[in-house]
């Protein structure tokens, strides 16, 4: 539902969202996007159990050739029709719960490397580096909180998640530029 603010407003279910998670861990798609981002991979673990991965912000583990293992957080974007839809922006959650004044993922510590946003009507998954991602956000989230005033509130039973829709070339341009350090210069 959307609200007179410009904000999509739904009630969700904690326990309907955690089935629905489950459901797309199992879905083929992710070996298909793991195989095609990491060469040598080996296999996959799944870490949704509630425990120490999923409290720390992992869904997934990738094992690598190399015996190097990539930590990913899942997301889904797509399972709800909203009319108008264009996909063309990711929802960075930036308070798990607004009552409680609690950073999201954007923010807060991760243990994961990735965040896997799969967008599931266009079949895209955007790979987003976590450290980058959160430099990012930590240098640009005032610009954006007031360039991009919609905000995406997920209501669930005791509190409230928001995010900000940013769009994909603004977000990956701002990732991009944590990837290119300047330094002073000097001869080798």
């Amino acid at each position: 539902m959307v609200g007179l603010s410009g904000e999509i407003n739904q009630m969700h279910d904690f326990y309907e969202c955690l089935a629905l998670s489950h459901k797309a861990e199992d879905n083929p798609i992710w070996n298909e996007i793991y195989q095609k981002a990491f060469p040598g991979m080996l296999g996959m673990i799944s870490y949704r159990r509630d425990g120490f991965w999923q409290r720390e912000g992992v869904d997934r583990g990738i094992l690598l050739d190399t015996t190097k293992q990539i930590f990913i957080d899942e997301k889904v974007r797509g399972r709800n029709k909203y009319s108008g839809v264009v996909y063309d922006d990711i929802l960075l959650e930036y308070l798990s719960s607004e009552e409680h004044n609690k950073p999201g993922w954007v923010c807060k510590p991760l243990r994961a490397d990735y965040i896997a946003y799969l967008i599931a009507p266009l079949g895209r998954c955007y790979l987003l580096p976590v450290i980058q991602l959160q430099l990012a956000w930590s240098k640009y989230s005032a610009t954006w909180l007031k360039q991009y005033d919609f905000r995406a509130r997920a209501k669930n039973s005791g509190y409230t998640t928001i995010s900000i829709p940013i769009p994909v070339n603004v977000l990956f341009k701002a990732i991009g530029k944590q990837l290119r350090i300047d330094c002073d210069p000097f001869e080798a």
